[in-house]
């Protein structure tokens, strides 16, 4: 147990590293930023596990947010990664300053980005109005694109995931200075985020680390060992050198991130895999059978995490998004529709389904339907279904609010569930300015949030072996069925998800798991 106290006008706790200052947040929050959690991952630690953070003399400074991991995004408000940026494995708290009494439930936040960019200080993702509610919150930086899930031969793979267990570690170990209950903490992540919560219910090294988790949004991909390697090459090719290890280290980080963002811009012609001529997302969870045994869905299924409550929400027009920001290949004819649905290993019959389902509707909005429910929609759901049906709690939510032109896409819940309508960045995602109806929406999503982090029960019911009730969030209130009998889930019915397959979908079954 460490200790709290007032210095030099702000916050100073105690952590098992050292002193730390935060700052006033507002409305009677303390934020710590920029703590590190472990060494910088670079020079003799590069390319591998995280180790221990140094131990520091003195008070250091805890108001401003550590750099970010390599990565060629700029993202709104948040801070860019430079050159020579390597204390980039740090984590942010933010603590109510008067605590009620006891030890307060912790909210552990992953952000996303596809594996390769994000950061925790993006504005949606500020802590002030969790805490507020009653939470000690965290988040985290950890290593993303190659340095976090790139393949080098004979250094552990998914060390982005690594990261997040070693922050996970720190918050066990530090998070009682703050207030917080080391036997009450929930993770919660949203689209490689929510992907990272997935995992992190079916790694071992994870386990005990938390009692509940949160997945917004969760992607179905990951990377067989052959597919990694296979997309390590390609990377190293572009960057001039052998895909060894002793090529690949001699490569920094930066040339690492333009050589990646290049292999991905290249992706339209001459994708790894199908898939990525739609999506070029290159890096992505790799089931080597240590660090990550199984895809998350079949581990859920087995009932290996039915000790973890877990409550998931996806919205209902996924893909619209990431057609908005350009991240997705443009597809307008009924030819390319269908090479799309190859692609995936979707049946054919499914885009004549959609058809019918979405009668008059152009084919781009039916192919970003499609996507949309094929990598999050459905894959979100079963892991809810599939864990109730194993024998663990689960719930599931659907984001569908609707305001004028402004869709239920990709992220635009998160700022509501934060509480954070007004962050810089936030009237992209939801269509402009927050109104009234917005705003109790937001109200009621991040109640939600802390009841289901408190005490396991968000507010609805759970799901079950044989029903799946849904709450749809929607202005000007929202919807709650009983039994999820929407006309797109029928749709995929019978369509088995097997995200290690090269279409990810309709794939063979794993040996010794049940099928999903």
């Amino acid at each position: 147990m460490g200790e709290r106290q007032r210095c030099g006008g702000g916050a100073v706790f105690r952590t098992t590293s050292g002193r730390v200052r935060g700052r006033a947040a507002g409305d009677g929050v303390v934020a710590v930023l920029g703590i590190p959690y472990a060494a910088a991952p670079f020079g003799v630690r590069r390319f591998r596990e995280p180790e221990p953070a140094r131990a520091w003399a003195g008070v250091r400074d805890g108001t401003a947010f550590g750099p970010v991991a390599p990565q060629s995004a700029e993202l709104p408000g948040s801070p860019v990664w430079r050159p020579g940026d390597e204390d980039v494995l740090s984590v942010n708290v933010w603590v109510p300053e008067r605590a009620a009494g006891g030890a307060l439930p912790v909210f552990f936040w992953i952000h996303g980005g596809a594996y390769t960019f994000g950061s925790s200080a993006q504005p949606d993702f500020d802590g002030t109005a969790l805490a507020r509610a009653g939470l000690v919150v965290v988040s985290c930086n950890y290593r993303v694109g190659f340095e976090g899930f790139g393949r080098v031969s004979g250094f552990p793979d998914n060390r982005g995931l690594l990261d997040q267990v070693a922050a996970l570690c720190w918050v066990r170990e530090n998070i009682a200075v703050f207030g917080g209950d080391p036997g009450n903490v929930t993770v919660a992540g949203h689209s490689a985020g929510g992907g990272s919560v997935a995992c992190l219910m079916a790694m071992e090294r994870a386990r005990g680390l938390f009692r509940r988790a949160i997945a917004h949004s969760v992607p179905s991909a990951f990377h067989t060992v052959g597919l990694a390697a296979a997309v390590a090459e390609r990377i190293a090719a572009v960057a001039g050198v052998a895909p060894t290890a002793e090529g690949l280290l001699s490569v920094s980080p930066e040339a690492l991130v333009s050589a990646s963002d290049e292999v991905a811009a290249g992706c339209g012609s001459d994708p790894v895999t199908a898939v990525e001529a739609f999506d070029p997302v290159l890096f992505q969870p790799v089931v080597e059978g240590e660090v990550l045994a199984a895809d998350p869905l079949r581990v859920l299924a087995s009932g290996a995490a039915r000790g973890v409550d877990l409550l998931v929400c996806h919205t209902v027009e996924e893909y619209w998004f990431l057609h908005a920001v350009g991240a997705v290949r443009e597809v307008a004819s009924e030819a390319e529709l269908a090479h799309f649905a190859k692609a995936l290993g979707l049946p054919a019959r499914l885009v004549d389904d959609y058809r019918s389902l979405m009668p008059g509707a152009p084919v781009l909005d039916r192919y970003l339907a499609i996507f949309g429910d094929a990598r999050f929609g459905e894959y979100t759901t079963r892991l809810a279904e599939q864990h109730a049906r194993a024998g663990g709690r689960a719930y599931l939510a659907r984001f569908a609010r609707r305001r004028g032109a402004a869709r239920p896409w990709h992220t635009a819940d998160i700022p509501f569930a934060f509480g954070n309508l007004a962050a810089v960045g936030a009237d992209f995602l939801i269509g402009g300015a927050p109104d009234d109806h917005d705003r109790a929406l937001s109200r009621r999503m991040l109640r939600s949030w802390v009841g289901f982090a408190a005490t396991g029960d968000p507010g609805w019911p759970a799901v079950t072996a044989g029903t799946t009730p849904v709450l749809s969030w929607a202005v000007p209130g929202d919807h709650l069925a009983a039994d999820d009998t929407s006309a797109p889930r029928a749709l995929w019915r019978d369509i088995r998800f097997d995200p290690l397959c090269p279409g990810q979908v309709g794939g063979r079954r794993s040996r010794g798991l049940p099928d999903t």
